[in-house]
């Protein structure tokens, strides 16, 4: 029979204080789901399991709690779902009773559990009563219920946001998990024969008794390549990741994914700069306002950067009041940002918070382990999760500039992607000259940091091909490092496929653009989502911030994807066309200022505070990575490192979180002599 429970531990009112005054907006912003069904009924997923699933995402959602299962018992055939069982971890905002999940439609046939936001759920809503629906709740997840029950599979066309939603349809016995376009929203799932396991986060998945805990070699290899697993992969063998703008849909034990989304990315506008600057300016300022819609106090994060400048100005520009702004800041002048912030807060007339933080990341670490489920390098986590945890002191959802960089070509390195593609334009023989002669121009010396690193990785990989060149550059561990950091058993594991097979992807997608628009594009179907967009949603999450990215709505993506690149970068700065289209909004200093990445000077931490750490975790002689690694090796980066010989902080933080993450997260495993 069919149970429905809730569980409650929070005053709803607390959190209802309005933002902005009158919006109305999205009622179910922080959330994480889970669940299960299965045709095998030693399988089933009983409530205490259920409960402890829903119970891992308790951070996503910490103030109600919603299960529903159905055992059948009739006589059912040896295909047919025999039971399932649907969590949901939720944040009371508004409409507390009338928007609890799971969902069901009039006759309970069809039951949702959903985790983000759909932004124009009030224009589906008004479709929806047109066309005789009753809804009964005021929130926006109601509308995709009733939407699916209309459109089928094609209700996903009509979503305007950032969502990862399970949807069970009991008369078509089908399971439908489906992920928004860009990512934004994680959604992980274990299919196994008789049983389909789906959550938020992988720490769900793992609670349910059974379910093995065994390390993919091939994901392990992903990871020191590109800092973190690439989708549809994780870091253990025989659990995904739904990748973004896909639904899977599993009936009758089969599971069947679809893409829903795939922009033309062969596609390139013509017309003028004025012409896209004003169709940029309309579709952000469309974006942003949607995004404003909120109930609850409602913010942004301000670096004091070009993206994050321009949301703050747009949202300021239909705020009723000070748009509340957030940044933080760190002892060291290379990374701290908060005095070019500080001057847009003012010239914005924003209400601005700062932190200046002494990160303590051997402390840290172990929470942001537990939190990101699968192992992590992006050291820009640590500063995130403390400006996440700043954040939420003062408001529930804030909104961020995210994908930026990636849509309006703002990162450093694509500078050297265009520099190589003019020397790629020469013949042969003066190719190899432009090479040989540039690398001349290096200092012949050891020290490997700055500019002289960079110089150096750049020219050892003009000869490659574009895209394996591109790789190679943005890898944390290259073919011959990890090579010589495996174990010989653990190389001989590995799939005969590369890592860098996943950017080639990208790079086939726009195959009709020139080199650096490809690159682009590849870095917005892969290092965004798999990167940024799990970074944000994890370290925001961890504290039940809700964070929104504008520049992610997908009308936004497509239409900055058919920008030609002269609209992006001219010369040696990019995002050409935002300084058009919102130059009269921010403060030239935004333009202006030198790009600097969201990091934390681990350089220098593995020289001072965590050099006895990551020694003694890492040289351990009963550490879990010597079951794959040459302890050798990871002594010699070590070393190297605090010499000054070479740069190695990103590898052996890629190294430290891992050992850490293992710890962790498996089981005792044996452990060579």
């Amino acid at each position: 029979m069919p149970t429905r429970t809730f569980a409650t531990g929070h005053d709803p009112g607390a959190n209802n204080r309005a933002g902005l005054p009158g919006n109305g907006g999205p009622t179910e912003p922080m959330c994480g789901i889970a669940g299960a069904v299965w045709t095998e009924q030693r399988l089933a997923v009983d409530a205490p399991t259920l409960q402890s699933m829903v119970g891992q995402l308790r951070h996503r959602g910490p103030d109600d709690e919603g299960h529903y299962r159905c055992d059948r018992t009739e006589v059912l055939s040896a295909q047919d779902v025999r039971g399932v069982a649907l969590g949901h971890r939720r944040l009371a905002v508004i409409d507390v009773e009338g928007s609890r999940e799971p969902m069901a439609n009039e006759d309970e046939t069809v039951w949702l559990v959903f985790n983000g936001e759909i932004y124009n759920y009030r224009t589906l809503r008004g479709r929806l009563e047109a066309s005789g629906h009753s809804l009964c709740s005021e929130g926006d997840a109601e509308t995709v219920l009733h939407l699916y029950e209309d459109e089928g599979l094609q209700f996903l066309q009509h979503l305007v946001g950032m969502f990862a939603l399970a949807l069970w349809d009991a008369r078509r016995q089908q399971l439908i998990l489906a992920r928004d376009r860009l990512g934004q929203k994680p959604l992980v799932y274990r299919q196994e024969p008789g049983r389909l396991l789906f959550a938020s986060e992988l720490k769900s998945i793992l609670a349910v008794p059974g379910v093995p805990r065994e390390v993919d070699p091939g994901s392990l290899d992903e990871y020191l390549t590109l800092q973190y697993v690439p989708h549809p992969n994780t870091i253990f063998r025989g659990i995904r990741k739904l990748p973004p703008a896909h639904c899977a849909i599993y009936r009758r034990e089969e599971l069947q994914l679809r893409r829903y989304w795939t922009p033309d990315w062969n596609r390139e506008t013509v017309s003028t700069a004025g012409e896209a600057a004003e169709m940029l300016r309309l579709e952000l300022q469309r974006a942003v306002a949607l995004r404003m819609q909120s109930d609850v106090p409602l913010g942004a994060f301000l670096s004091g950067g070009v993206d994050s400048s321009i949301i703050v100005a747009l949202m300021q520009q239909v705020s009723q009041a000070p748009v509340k702004t957030f940044s933080i800041g760190f002892p060291f002048a290379d990374y701290d940002e908060t005095p070019y912030a500080r001057h847009v807060a003012q010239y914005l007339g924003t209400d601005h918070q700062e932190l200046r933080v002494e990160p303590q990341s051997v402390d840290m670490l172990p929470k942001l382990v537990w939190h990101y489920d699968e192992p992590f390098a992006d050291s820009s986590a640590l500063p995130t999760y403390y400006l996440a945890r700043m954040t939420r002191e003062h408001v529930t959802v804030a909104l961020s500039g995210d994908g930026g960089d990636e849509l309006f070509g703002g990162y450093s390195r694509y500078q050297a992607v265009r520099l190589a593609s003019l020397i790629d334009r020469l013949p042969g023989p003066l190719r190899r000259l432009a090479a040989a002669a540039l690398w001349q121009r290096i200092p012949a010396r050891q020290v490997q940091k700055g500019l002289v690193r960079r110089l150096k990785r750049f020219s050892e990989a003009l000869a490659l091909p574009p895209d394996r060149r591109y790789g190679e550059w943005i890898s944390i561990f290259g073919p011959a490092r990890r090579a010589a950091l495996y174990r010989d058993d653990f190389l001989a594991s590995l799939p005969d496929s590369d890592p860098l097979d996943f950017l080639r992807t990208g790079f086939l997608a726009a195959s009709r653009r020139d080199f650096l628009t490809r690159t682009l594009c590849t870095d917005l179907q892969t290092y965004l989502p798999c990167d940024l967009m799990t970074k944000v949603d994890i370290a925001s999450m961890a504290h039940g911030l809700e964070c929104r990215q504008p520049m992610l709505d997908h009308r936004v993506v497509e239409l900055a994807i058919a920008l030609p690149l002269t609209m992006k970068i001219r010369g040696r700065r990019g995002k050409w066309i935002l300084r058009q289209a919102f130059g009269d909004l921010v403060p030239r200093a935004a333009f202006a200022r030198p790009k600097m990445g969201f990091g934390v000077p681990i350089d220098h931490w593995f020289r001072d505070e965590l050099h006895g750490f990551s020694r003694e975790v890492l040289l351990d002689r009963d550490a879990l990575a010597r079951t794959y690694f040459q302890p050798a090796e990871i002594q010699r980066l070590l070393d190297e490192h605090l010499r000054g010989v070479f740069d190695h902080a990103y590898r052996l933080w890629a190294l430290l979180v891992l050992e850490l993450w293992m710890r962790q997260w498996l089981s005792p495993v044996a452990r060579p002599e």
